[in-house]
């Protein structure tokens, strides 16, 4: 045998090995990063009809609400900007004040930062730095993105039909024009989505560092945690033995209110102002879950009347917090019930719903902002859906949910009191 050809064919082998591996990783990862744009450009155009559907009819709304707050046959022309200066209601001026001047006062330590910092940042990018406007783009690219992020959770579990009305039934909710405004729900929501899509997937370090930034938006994003140890613990089939080092990843969502609580000391020299300032100025307190629901039947039941604006503005907090509620117990509940695997979903519901329910305000409206804090409550949404199998349940609550979302809008761009 020819030793000098033996040793160019043990040499030479090894190197055309290296080189297909190469190849065939490389190829995995084209046919990987086509698949992914693939499922989020499929995402973005099945939720892009009522992204623009809805944002078409906020806008008209607003070419309209206006006429609410003038006299017939005033000649006198609103000038253009009103279009958007008319979001500038409640609590859009806080974030901007935060955004502008930072934390000056400490009864603004209730509003977390990322919201207004990212406010500040993007302004920057705007002709006279317009607050206002930036915090506009911020909700509204959020928003986009939490309805992709959203189908594609559905559609991965649920299928594609529930995914559709999943989106279409949260985007018509009364209180959701809140993911157009200058509000921090949409950025909050969005990032809860990505954390929890991340944590159904497995990516335990992604979906901690996404959890990190939706604690630094509210609050309520602690609860983050929650599903995270729940699923983790489900996928290892509840076996202790199998944890990893990639568990403690969940540390990172309560070090966000950590670094959040260190600054508010360092500011204001009170670890936990943010939490202090909703009993002392917002005049929110600690109570039983079913304290709000109670005070506000009763606040409903000794008005002057059922058509009074106490009786009426209660009804409006009132009705949306059942109704999730109702959701939420037919999650676990009845032929729409969520299967074992998927519990998780109303795990994270019910600790939210709860989270909100246990601090109330106290006088006439105990459940003021708590119909907003129901579009955190993705799950219910999703149950809403397959319910809306039935053609009665579809078409009465598009039509109700429509009719609502129009008037609550309408109220919050005349400036009057909306939940």
């Amino acid at each position: 045998m020819d030793m000098t050809h033996l040793s160019e064919a043990s040499t030479t082998a090894p190197s055309e090995t290296r080189a297909s591996t190469r190849a065939e990783d490389i190829q995995a990862k084209t046919i990987e990063k086509r698949s992914f744009l693939r499922t989020w450009l499929t995402a973005f155009y099945e939720v892009f009809p009522t992204y623009l559907a809805v944002h078409m009819a906020a806008l008209v709304i607003s070419c309209l609400a206006f006429l609410f707050t003038i006299r017939d046959f005033y000649w006198q022309a609103q000038p253009f900007y009103m279009l958007w200066q008319q979001w500038y209601r409640w609590d859009t001026g806080l974030f901007m004040k935060i955004a502008e001047h930072g934390y000056t006062t400490i009864s603004h330590t209730a509003f977390f930062p990322l919201y207004p910092l990212l406010e500040r940042y993007v302004s920057y990018l705007l002709p006279h730095h317009h607050t206002l406007i930036a915090g506009l783009i911020i909700s509204n690219v959020a928003g986009l993105i939490l309805l992709m992020v959203l189908y594609q959770l559905v559609y991965e579990d649920f299928g594609r039909e529930q995914a559709s009305r999943t989106v279409l039934y949260l985007s018509l909710f009364p209180t959701a024009f809140y993911f157009i405004s200058g509000y921090n729900e949409s950025l909050f929501v969005c990032l809860s989505l990505l954390c929890f899509y991340n944590i159904r997937h497995g990516n335990w370090w992604l979906a901690s560092i996404i959890g990190f930034f939706a604690a630094l938006t509210r609050s309520v994003g602690l609860l983050l945690v929650i599903p995270f140890c729940y699923e983790y613990l489900r996928q290892r089939e509840f076996n202790i033995r199998r944890i990893r080092l990639n568990v403690v990843g969940v540390a990172l969502i309560p070090i966000a209110l950590g670094l959040y609580a260190l600054y508010c000391y360092h500011k204001f020299h009170d670890f936990l102002a943010f939490s202090h300032v909703q009993a002392s100025v917002w005049n929110r307190h600690l109570h039983g879950p079913w304290t709000g629901i109670v005070r506000s039947i009763h606040s409903i039941f000794t008005s002057n009347g059922f058509l009074s604006f106490q009786s009426m503005r209660n009804l409006t907090d009132l009705l949306p917090d059942l109704f999730v509620l109702a959701l939420l117990i037919l999650c676990f509940v009845g032929p729409w019930r969520l299967p074992r695997k998927l519990w998780v979903y109303g795990i994270y519901a019910v600790a939210l719903y709860l989270f909100v329910m246990i601090f109330p305000m106290e006088g006439f409206y105990p459940l003021q902002s708590s119909g907003r804090f129901m579009i955190e409550v993705f799950p219910a949404f999703i149950i809403l859906a397959a319910l809306g199998r039935y053609r009665m349940i579809n078409m009465n609550y598009l039509m109700i949910a429509g009719a609502g979302f129009f008037f609550l809008l309408t109220q919050f761009l005349t400036n009057h009191w909306v939940p």
